[in-house]
């Protein structure tokens, strides 16, 4: 029995456009497929890698004597990472408060957000990814500037 060689390439290239194909048609940033001896790797965004790990745990320093607090306000929070409303963010990349140069910002301190509301634009690999509020509340703060780089865990803003 014979076979009929098939031209070299035809059918990976056939195979890496198609990968290609799905990575445009969905928010993926890489595809990596094996089959047999053949491995291949897509990605898009510029053969950039972005290596995402938990920020480092914070070590507790000794507190200086100071006078006791008399005061009925709660205190704020020594790192806003640490407070239970913050809202972290979920990648490296660079937060934007307002969703254009010219535009006002998403929220402000002390507005009012319903849960699902975009609060910041998180831009990573040229995709901008819509932070939104993860419940009801009032704005206490919002902890990036424009621009800004954040880190994977870093707090965005806080909604008490």
């Amino acid at each position: 029995m014979t076979s009929k060689a098939k031209p070299a390439g035809t059918n990976d290239t056939k195979l890496v456009r198609e990968l290609a194909d799905i990575l445009n048609d969905t928010d993926l940033t890489e595809i990596e497929m094996k089959k047999g001896d053949l491995k291949i790797r897509v990605s898009k965004g510029g053969g950039q890698m972005v290596q995402m790990t938990a920020p480092p745990t914070p070590v507790a320093a000794p507190a200086p004597a100071a006078a006791p607090v008399t005061s009925a306000a709660p205190a704020p929070s020594a790192a806003p990472t640490d407070n239970p409303n913050a809202v972290k963010s979920p990648m490296v990349g660079t937060a934007y408060v307002r969703p254009s140069p010219d535009a006002d910002a998403f929220v402000k301190v002390g507005d009012k957000v319903k849960e699902g509301d975009t609060i910041i634009l998180v831009e990573a690999m040229k995709t901008f990814n819509p932070i939104t509020a993860p419940k009801s509340g009032i704005v206490e703060a919002v902890m990036v500037q424009d621009a800004q780089p954040v880190e994977f865990g870093e707090a965005l803003f806080v909604i008490a």
